[in-house]
């Protein structure tokens, strides 16, 4: 069933071209661009190219849509995301193929990403249910002190390639919970999945122009379009930092609210009391998801020395049995990178490494079964130091720097010695040690024998350039709603 992805891509995606989502209809493509397969370089369809007017006719239409769907209750608000979340599990099996063709990685990660995200709408329709206000006690009897929280707006949503679904639905979840009506721009290497899930919300009952879609292939004129429109009031982004700061200076004519999921540098820090075996499952969970292709994998592998040729062993060992191919295959872990430029960054990481004096423990090539394709062999290096460029930026591919450390201490500084902060991973069984680590790691998401903290009900975001805000938890529909103080004279 999984061996000719041209005939899985012909059932499951169809040949027309896909069209925009502005108003509540799917508008023809006057422009298009390919989308293709990074396993096989293959095209798999055609989608429009929107620019600067289609991106002014979405705002046109989230802002007619948005009085009444603000004025829509709670509990009805709920109910769409609900049946959305619903339907995206009916389907899941076609969404995850969909994923797999267009972003590449193993249809088991697919099938699990599709759930997740599914899990964000269903956390955000109960917290639709408790966006609560409050009640001040006021220091004269006559008056009477009230705070209410009122959707911001409408907001322009713009999504990576790495989760093309989970990272739609984390923030358009809170964004229609709170009231906002939304503007989805997905990333031109995946459009496919954004657009399957705006059909999915038509299919629930929402609202015409309550949701808008431009796929498009150079971002500039959509960004310029939705900078330059005051009655966008909210923008969240993910991607890399230097496009965050570039999207902070934009903001400052029309003085936006931001939410930024930025760049990252997760340190994985294995102590000599840790359950070795579980540390190296871990280790790979981390690194290895999504071809290491998300922004919280293991960056760099910090292992205090008396454990640390042993650990280098068993992971490399391990490292070296994941298999490699497309990731329609079932017996695929790593699928490929998503284009080649990412396969020339690693390429990069890789060679400075091993000039600069790191062994090659395994890998340290592209995968030769995957020519077609922007494979990359699992890669573990040992002896890595600071100074080089995989312990230094963000690698985004498989492979695994491996640094010893001898002390608490050393470890801390080395870890918080970057200027990202999102994940972090530390594996000890000594209690205060745990709780000594999650204090002091500068991340915004710490994971004590945990390789994978992820949850659509806990807080989500980054410390120092690692972004602004939070999604997911209780404090993400927050970051999509106004709070307005009443005093009222009685």
């Amino acid at each position: 069933m999984h061996t000719d992805a041209d005939t899985i891509a012909a059932r499951v995606l169809g040949k027309e071209p896909r069209g925009l989502l502005i108003g509540g209809a799917w508008q023809p493509a006057a422009r298009t661009f390919p989308v293709t397969n990074p396993a096989t370089g293959a095209q798999l369809a055609e989608v429009a190219d929107g620019g600067g007017e289609e991106t002014r006719a979405a705002i046109a239409a989230a802002a007619d849509a948005f009085p009444a769907w603000a004025a829509t209750p709670a509990p009805a608000r709920a109910a769409v995301l609900r049946r959305a979340a619903t339907l995206m599990l009916e389907q899941q099996e076609r969404l995850a193929t969909i994923m797999t063709l267009e972003q590449g990685k193993p249809l088991t990660e697919a099938r699990g990403e599709i759930a997740y995200a599914a899990s964000f709408l269903s956390w955000f329709a109960g917290e639709a249910e408790r966006i609560y206000g409050m009640t001040i006690p006021a220091s004269t009897p006559a008056r009477r002190l009230l705070v209410l929280r009122q959707p911001v707006g409408i907001a322009a949503l713009i999504t990576p390639w790495n989760f093309p679904s989970a990272m739609i639905t984390r923030k358009l979840g809170p964004a229609l919970a709170a009231g906002c009506t939304a503007i989805v721009k997905p990333a031109e290497q995946t459009p496919l999945s954004a657009l399957e899930l705006g059909q999915i919300f038509l299919d629930a009952g929402l609202p015409a122009g309550v949701l808008n879609i431009i796929t498009c292939q150079d971002p500039v004129p959509f960004a310029e379009a939705i900078f330059a429109d005051e009655r966008v009031r909210k923008v969240s982004f993910t991607g890399s930092t230097e496009v965050g700061k570039l999207l902070i200076r934009q903001s400052a004519d029309t003085v936006k609210r931001l939410s930024l999921e930025l760049g990252g540098n997760a340190p994985f820090i294995v102590f000599a009391d840790a359950d070795l075996e579980s540390a190296v499952r871990g280790a790979i969970a981390s690194k290895f998801r999504n071809a290491g292709q998300t922004c919280v994998c293991a960056n760099r592998i910090f292992v205090e020395r008396p454990i640390y040729e042993r650990f280098a062993a068993t992971f490399a060992e391990q490292v070296a049995a994941l298999r490699v191919g497309n990731g329609l295959d079932p017996a695929t872990v790593i699928g490929p990178l998503i284009d080649a430029q990412a396969r020339a960054k690693v390429e990069r990481h890789v060679a400075d490494a091993l000039a600069g004096g790191a062994a090659l423990l395994t890998g340290g090539g592209p995968y030769a079964e995957g020519r077609a394709g922007n494979f990359w062999t699992p890669t573990v290096l040992a002896n890595v130091s600071a100074e080089m460029l995989v312990a230094r930026e963000e690698t985004f591919g498989p492979v695994a720097p491996l640094i010893p450390f001898d002390s608490e201490d050393e470890a801390l500084r080395q870890a918080n010695a970057t200027p990202f902060g999102l994940a972090a991973y530390c594996f000890t069984r000594d209690l205060g040690r745990a709780w000594r680590m999650a204090e002091g790691l500068e991340y915004g998401i710490v994971g004590i024998n945990d390789p994978i903290p992820s949850t659509a009900q806990a807080p989500f975001g980054g410390y120092k350039q690692s972004g602004l805000g939070r999604e997911g938890g209780p404090t993400g529909i927050l970051e999509y709603l106004e709070e307005k103080y009443v005093s009222m004279a009685i």
